[in-house]
């Protein structure tokens, strides 16, 4: 099993849309196959913190997901929302890889 954290900082004058966009894209991921979770949660010290909380049945399914037309339409759909780029940490065995 693979879990991912994904932690966004979206500028406050595009919080809404990237709340709007997000929605579409957790809707087609659930969908997708390998995905057993994904989830997306506001921090609560900070309305524009935004964190993916995913789990996946192997890395091939993730490497499916992030491959997937939904996320490549999310990816620049959401790229002029972000204050900074996305930090991604893939788990798997106890192990964290940084991307």
């Amino acid at each position: 099993m693979i879990f991912v954290i994904a932690t966004t900082d979206v500028k406050p004058e595009h919080r809404d849309a990237y709340i709007a966009g997000a929605k579409d894209c957790i809707a087609a991921t659930r969908q997708e196959a390998g995905c057993i979770a994904y989830e997306s949660h506001t921090s609560i010290h900070d309305p524009n913190r935004f964190v993916f909380v995913e789990r996946w049945e192997s890395r091939e399914a993730l490497n499916a997901h992030a491959r997937s037309e939904h996320m490549k339409v999310w990816r620049k759909l959401s790229a002029d929302f972000k204050a900074a780029p996305t930090v991604i940490e893939i788990i798997s065995d106890g192990k964290v890889e940084t991307l």
